[in-house]
């Protein structure tokens, strides 16, 4: 007859003693959890094969044993492709999450010392002044062992470097008209909004008072100018521009803020600008501020949804975060 085990003197017969679950009752594999979510992101295969270095089969040998582990089926074919089915973008939803946590509950494990490590930053280009170097600064510092590496990009391809991996926090911004859509995998933390300004020629006879919405058919006629970048700045003008009823001619399509600026003042077309894009010291533009009706402009960090506890990151988004703070309140 078998004996009784004894575990810390605590008497337990071998059916009180749980199980380990067998191969039908196991939890996924968090790296088969991944390959799907990136399935979910890249559409092929072959795409999942090239960002993660497995081959293809070996992509598709993974997804199939993660239906297994999971007892439903995932993909349907499409074509030559495959697609989600309903419970593979349920599961998709589900392990956005459960990486996330993984990844912060690892990040806070860490991150008992002194942060150190590189951070690769996005921002756009207006960001950089104001926004980045005094977070470099204060840095320097606060944590001397953080190092930033300083990308420019435009909101969309940051958004897409992130989901990718090529960097790992991002200063990005978008409209209140125009909201931006955060992927699933990545979450954002606001810290400014900025007013709109509606650039004119200095001459212009209402120059020097605010402008309405219903006002701007006055410059149904008029030449718009917007970024030829990023869609956003296209989509505000025309959306600010059908609230007051009208189709917005655009004449101009240009990155740099001091070219729109100039094109303004020498009276070739009218632009929409945030704050921090307009230059008060030129004697040829004016710049009247736009009815609330139009929106403002917000700027947020943008990271991989867990990733924010990882010490270099949350040092950098506290440096970003803290200085906006206090330079608001000041």
């Amino acid at each position: 007859m078998d004996q009784p085990l004894m575990v810390d003197d605590v008497r337990m017969d071998e059916d009180d003693i749980p199980r380990l679950p067998d191969a039908r009752q196991r939890l996924p594999d968090l790296g088969r959890l991944r390959l799907l979510v990136e399935l979910r992101r890249l559409g092929t295969m072959a795409a999942v094969a090239a960002g993660t270095g497995y081959g293809t089969s070996a992509v598709s040998k993974h997804l199939a044993v993660l239906e297994e582990e999971v007892g439903v089926r995932l993909l349907t074919p499409d074509g030559r492709r495959v697609r989600l089915t309903p419970a593979g973008e349920r599961l998709v939803e589900h392990a956005v999450g459960i990486l996330a946590a993984v990844e912060e509950a690892q990040s806070e494990l860490r991150g008992r010392t002194d942060p150190a490590g590189r951070v690769r930053l996005a921002s756009f280009f207006t960001a950089v002044e104001p926004v980045v170097l005094p977070t470099l600064a204060r840095l320097r510092e606060e944590h001397p062992r953080v190092v930033v590496e300083v990308h420019e990009h435009e909101p969309e391809s940051t958004a897409d470097l992130l989901r990718s991996g090529g960097v790992d926090l991002g200063v990005v911004y978008d409209y209140s008209l125009v909201p931006r859509v955060v992927p699933p995998e990545l979450s954002a933390r606001a810290f400014e909004e900025q007013p709109l300004y509606l650039a004119v020629p200095a001459g212009h006879p209402d120059a020097g008072r605010p402008v309405t919405v219903p006002e701007l058919r006055a410059f149904e006629e008029s030449g718009w100018i917007t970024n030829s970048r990023g869609t956003d700045d296209d989509e505000l003008v025309h959306r600010v521009c059908a609230v007051a009823g009208f189709t917005p001619r655009i004449a101009h399509r240009v990155d740099s803020l001091r070219l729109v600026n100039s094109l303004t003042g020498a009276g070739l077309g009218v632009a929409l600008l945030a704050e921090s894009g307009i230059e008060r010291e030129r004697p040829d533009v004016a710049f009247r501020p736009l009815d609330p009706l139009a929106g403002t402009r917000r700027t947020f960090l943008l990271a991989r949804a867990g990733r924010w506890s990882w010490p270099p990151l949350a040092a950098v988004a506290a440096a970003v975060l803290g200085g906006r703070a206090g330079r608001q309140g000041g």
